[in-house]
This record gives structure tokens, C-alpha cells and sequence, in this order.
């Protein structure tokens, strides 16, 4: 099977996920007593995720002409939702418009992949795009927020295809919903300051194993202030010379 998988191509990574969620039920199978196989774990390899260019997310994130329609301004909507919180595709489906609460700055998402009820704050600017967007959505407490043209819920597959439609259409050809959740997570320990922990609980971790993943591939701590402690900067400093 591992064979064959490496044959059709798969990444290492997966084909280790494969294999450990088939050990998961082999070692279910010696505890019923029906069979003693067993088959070796295969460690997975550290990578560096795949992350949208800042200049990229300017793109993105530019508010599109008034004539748009509602898909296009619901797609600008949501990737600035993404790049607020980082949280999955999933949840982004899930949230209803009573989950947004505007005057205390945060929204609930009832949908989580822990199963866990997680409350996740949003930036002034963030608050100001959904105040405009929610008057031209509308719609009952209980429906949901990001929806498609008849105000139904956006399946996995109508999201997916809605967020590459839109990067296409801007010149943007990274299409991949996730890599919002690695670039939130990316700029948020390097270029805005944060730390594991807090970046635990804003991407809805349930331990920081993940999050520490990120620090660790981003290297967060050493790539602050780089130029006070690279030698090559460091060599490279206009040197004073001595007057009289």
C-alpha cells in the first residue's frame, strides 16, 4: 500500500497520515483478538508551509469597485475575515450572524474542529467591513453569515471554488483556503509580535504542539531585529573615524 501510494505520487507527509490512521484500526483489531499485524508508523517530515506574499495580500485585500456583486464583495468579505482570525474553512461556513458581536469587538464560533466553543476577537478595521456587510446581507439571527446569492449556506466545495475564482481573478494564483491560516499565523509571530500562546488559542489549537510547529518553521524569535545581531550587518556598519 505505502508502495503504491509513493508510486501515485503522494506527499510524504500524507502517505504518513495514511498509514497512521490504518494503525488506528489494526491495533482496534488485536484488541478484538482478530488479527496480530501491525504496521510501522513513518515519522513525519518538518516543512516549511506555503504562505501569501504581503504582496499578494494586497491584492486580496484591496475593497473592490461598488459595482461588484454580492459573491465578489462576499469573497473580499471573507478573506479579510481570514487574514483577522486565521480559523478553518469550516468555521467560516458555520458562522451565523448572531455569532458576530460588533459592539464588544468579537465573534463565536460554535463550530470548531475540537468540538469546542471559541470566542475570537476582531480588529476595528475588521468590525467596520462587517458593519457594511451585514446591512447588505441581512438575514435571521440563526442564518448564516457567509452565504451564497439565495442566502443559503456555502457548501465545502462552493467556498472552495468561490476564494479561487476570486484570487484568479485578480492575478492572484495561489487559490488554497488553508494558506490564509498559515499566513495569518506566519505575519502574526513575525511581523506583528506575537507568541505560541496566544496564537493557541486565536487558531483554536488544543495544544500548543501546533503552534510551536509554526514558530519553530517561521523561526519567529530570531527573525526579530536580525539587523542588530547578523555579523554580515554588523561587518557592514559605517564605521566613525577619529577627528581632530
Amino acid at each position: 500500500m505505502v508502495v503504491s501510494m509513493r508510486a501515485a505520487g503522494l506527499a510524504h507527509n500524507s502517505i504518513a497520515t495514511y498509514v497512521r490512521v490504518i494503525n488506528t484500526f489494526l491495533h482496534w483489531c488485536h484488541r478484538e483478538g482478530l488479527s496480530d499485524l501491525t504496521a510501522p508508523n513513518i515519522r513525519e517530515k518538518e516543512t516549511v508551509k506555503e504562505t501569501y506574499t504581503d504582496a499578494e495580500l494586497m491584492i486580496l485585500l484591496k475593497k473592490p469597485d461598488r459595482k461588484c456583486d454580492f459573491c465578489e464583495y462576499r469573497n473580499w468579505v471573507i478573506v479579510n475575515f481570514l487574514m483577522n482570525s486565521g480559523c478553518r474553512a469550516a468555521t467560516v461556513r458555520n458562522i451565523q450572524n448572531r455569532d458576530v458581536d460588533l459592539d464588544n469587538r468579537q465573534v463565536i464560533y460554535r463550530h470548531s474542529k475540537n468540538g469546542k466553543v471559541q470566542v475570537s476577537p476582531l480588529c476595528t478595521q475588521m468590525v467596520s467591513i462587517l458593519r457594511d456587510y451585514m446591512k447588505i446581507r441581512q438575514g435571521k439571527p440563526e442564518d448564516y453569515l457567509f452565504c451564497n446569492q439565495y442566502g443559503d449556506m456555502l457548501t465545502e466545495n462552493a467556498l472552495r471554488l468561490a476564494i479561487v475564482h476570486y484570487n484568479k481573478s485578480r492575478g492572484v494564483q495561489k487559490t488554497s483556503l488553508h494558506l490564509f491560516r498559515h499566513t495569518f499565523a506566519r505575519k502574526y509571530l513575525i511581523d506583528c509580535g506575537g507568541n505560541a500562546f496566544s496564537l493557541q488559542r486565536l487558531l483554536g489549537h488544543s495544544t500548543l504542539a501546533m503552534s510551536k510547529h509554526y514558530c519553530n518553521i517561521y523561526d519567529a524569535d530570531i527573525a526579530k531585529d536580525y539587523d542588530a545581531f547578523s555579523p554580515l550587518a554588523q561587518m557592514n556598519q559605517p564605521k566613525d573615524r577619529i577627528r581632530k
